[in-house]
């Protein structure tokens, strides 16, 4: 069993990535179930239901968030009716769910369950108890068990590894935007990694343009954060997983930029694509 998870889609220039490189990873790593954080897909900030379907309709599985999810009005509405579009399980009160059970092509089971940290986030309610509670329900359905950590800190990120090793599959962070150089398997079989990176552009900071960002670093006045533009680069993480023990045999991270993988397409067309769908 083999996962991708592709790190924060950030705006246009990331779901670009994401529109050009997803089916030829797909097809390259053999992969069977596609998941990706779309919290910042919408200028930076939120995602919105055409954006949710258009990555639903490329192939994309399940799509997780974090503090951004309700950026967008509408998102509200559309978290009721889609259940493939998670935010995180410990908010206490809010439309929408926190985990998912998706089946591959071939019918197999895959949960993933969202979460947040409360270090410089939002108090909602404790992820570690959230995470005990939702998995023991979902070990009844699968042993194939994703979380994507959404959070701040890097100690709360570990914890939350070392907390969960041996009872899920892999346990990912996401939110800093920087891909961190710790992928490994917890002696558990829990492969962990404490944040995946960013999907979109990499020549401004975490994303936005820097000009912004830096007077108001400077001045400590209020500016106008837009979507940067440039150096743009996928980064994501495939993880091979047993399928009957639910552990982690290996997890890898990916750092590719837009010619890679255009490279990538060309390498893989769609003929060959649709010959090496997920199984």
């Amino acid at each position: 069993m083999k996962l991708l998870f592709v790190g924060d889609i950030v705006g246009r220039p990331g779901r670009d990535l994401v529109r050009v490189g997803l089916a030829p990873l797909v097809a390259c790593h053999a992969i069977d179930l596609v998941i990706v954080n779309g919290e910042n897909a919408a200028g930076g900030n939120g995602i919105t239901r055409e954006i949710g379907d258009s990555l639903f309709a490329q192939g994309v599985d399940v799509i997780t968030s974090g503090n951004h999810i309700w950026d967008k009005r509408e998102v509200l509405d559309y978290i009721k009716v889609e259940a493939r579009l998670l935010r995180p399980a410990n908010y206490p009160d809010a439309p929408g769910r926190g985990s998912y059970v998706a089946r591959t092509p071939s019918g197999r089971s895959v949960a993933v369950l969202n979460l947040m940290g409360r270090v410089h986030l939002a108090n909602i309610d404790d992820p570690f108890l959230t995470a005990r509670r939702e998995i023991d329900a979902l070990r009844q359905r699968t042993s194939i068990i994703f979380v994507d950590f959404h959070a701040e800190a890097t100690s709360e990120k570990i914890a939350m590894g070392w907390f969960l090793d041996g009872s899920v599959t892999a346990v990912v962070g996401t939110h800093t935007h920087v891909q961190t150089a710790d992928a490994r398997v917890l002696p558990g079989g829990t492969a962990y990694l404490t944040d995946v990176g960013m999907t979109g552009p990499h020549d401004g900071v975490i994303g936005v343009e820097k000009e912004p960002v830096i007077q108001r670093f400077l001045t400590g006045l209020p500016t106008r954060f837009e979507t940067a533009s440039g150096d743009l680069r996928l980064h994501a993480v495939v993880i091979d997983a047993d399928e009957t023990s639910g552990k982690a045999r290996r997890v890898e991270t990916l750092s590719l930029s837009l010619a890679d993988l255009q490279h990538l397409a060309d390498q893989w067309p769609d003929d060959e694509k649709a010959a090496a769908g997920r199984g």
